[in-house]
């Protein structure tokens, strides 16, 4: 029966695709170099090992909607699952080299999402749970089928930055925000009547600004009701309290 182990060497953004894909680079090494596989399907399930890496105070303050507040991480880092993925091996003799296909997102309701987005630099520690079927040739010749142990494992320390390069080239310069269609009912109405054409505009328009200097206050106190929103359309006094209606 096949003996096989498995080992990271490598990661990089899978370009081109509909969606964004991170490949591992697995090395799958049987302990018989002259044992001729046939085909393995492998399942592989990656948890992030949260617990196994050091955070600066800014990743601290990002990370406050997963683990709490840092004085209680010592309770609240725990492994989190990833992904759970599936691969099918082609034939091979001692080793082969594969990609595991990764799928990934960057809705932030998903907690892998939030934990990777919240990360500065340095690396991200995954362990990799391996199971599955192999398809193998006997000393006889014939078909054999044997499933992997559930022991079988490996770990990568994937590096933040390969995670960071994958969204800029599928999401450059933009973030993903999932509201509640009632929600969104509301700002798309709010959007249409101030007449903004961007969502950014629209976001901006609504979001609290820092005080303005005391310069600027004094010229905004001398300037008529008629104020300009992001987007150029003129609106007045009305216009905004009918947007804070709107959106209560």
């Amino acid at each position: 029966m096949p003996d096989l182990n498995f080992t990271v060497e490598g990661a990089e953004p899978v370009l081109f695709a509909a969606s964004p894909i991170l490949a591992l680079k697995l090395r799958v090494s049987s302990t018989d170099p002259e044992e001729h596989i046939h085909t393995i399907t492998l399942r592989c399930q990656i948890q992030i090992e949260v617990a196994r890496r050091t955070y600066n105070t800014g990743e601290q303050e990002r990370l406050l909607d997963l683990f709490g507040q840092p004085e209680r991480w010592s309770q609240t880092l725990r492994s989190m699952l990833w992904n759970n993925v599936i691969v099918v091996v082609p034939p091979f003799k001692g080793t082969t080299l594969v990609d595991l296909q990764v799928p990934c997102t960057f809705d932030f309701n998903v907690a892998a999402a939030k934990y990777f987005a919240g990360l500065e630099n340095g690396e991200v520690p995954l362990c990799l749970l391996f199971s599955g079927s192999i398809f193998y040739e006997a000393s006889e010749g014939q078909l054999q089928v044997s499933q992997i142990p559930w022991d079988r494992e490996t770990t990568y320390r994937l590096p933040v930055r390969v995670w960071q390069e994958m969204i800029e080239i599928y999401y450059p310069n933009t973030a993903w925000l999932c509201l509640r269609r009632d929600v969104f009912d509301r700002l798309n109405l709010y959007k249409m009547q101030q007449g903004i054409p961007t969502w950014e505009q629209t976001l901006d328009s609504i979001l609290p600004r820092s005080p303005a200097p005391v310069e600027t206050e004094e010229l905004l106190l001398e300037q008529p009701a008629s104020t300009r929103v992001p987007g150029g359309t003129v609106s007045n006094h009305d216009d905004i309290e009918l947007a804070a209606d709107t959106l209560s």
